[in-house]
C-alpha cells in the first residue's frame, strides 16, 4: 500500500507562520549583537524571538496607531545601533559600556512613546 502525502491549506499556513518566525529571529540578530557578544545570550534571545515575537508583533500592530512618534523613535534607535556597531572599537577605548547602550535604547523608546502620548496631533485645516 502506497501512502500519499497531501499539502493542505493548513499546512501552508503553518509553513508561512514558521518562516515568519525565522525571519523575525534573523532580524533580531544585529540588535542583540549591539548589546552583547555572549553566545548564550545571543542564542537564547533568538530562541525567544522565534517563540514570542510573532504574538508581540500582532499585539503591537493593533496599538501602533496610538504612538505616532514610535516609527521615528525606532529609526533613531536603529541608527544608533548601526553607529554603535561601526564605532564599537573606538567606543571601547573611551570607556563606553554595554549598560550605556541599554540606557540610550530605553531613553529613545520612552521619549518616542511619551511624545506620542503628550503631544496632541495637529488638527487638519478645513478649507
Amino acid at each position: 500500500m502506497i501512502k500519499k502525502w497531501y499539502i493542505t491549506p493548513l499546512f501552508l499556513v503553518v509553513l508561512v507562520i514558521a518562516v515568519t518566525d525565522v525571519i523575525f529571529a534573523v532580524d533580531s540578530i544585529p540588535a542583540i549583537f549591539s548589546i552583547t557578544k555572549d553566545p548564550y545570550i545571543v542564542f537564547f534571545s533568538n530562541v525567544f524571538a522565534i517563540m514570542g515575537l510573532r504574538s508581540m508583533f500582532f499585539f503591537l500592530s493593533s496599538i501602533m496607531n496610538m504612538f505616532r512618534f514610535l516609527k521615528l523613535g525606532l529609526a533613531v534607535l536603529l541608527t544608533f545601533i548601526g553607529a554603535k556597531m561601526l564605532a564599537h572599537h573606538w567606543l571601547e577605548h573611551i570607556g563606553f559600556q554595554t549598560q550605556y547602550s541599554l540606557y540610550i535604547i530605553l531613553a529613545i523608546l520612552a521619549i518616542s512613546i511619551l511624545a506620542s502620548l503628550l503631544i496632541p496631533p495637529k488638527a487638519e485645516v478645513q478649507a
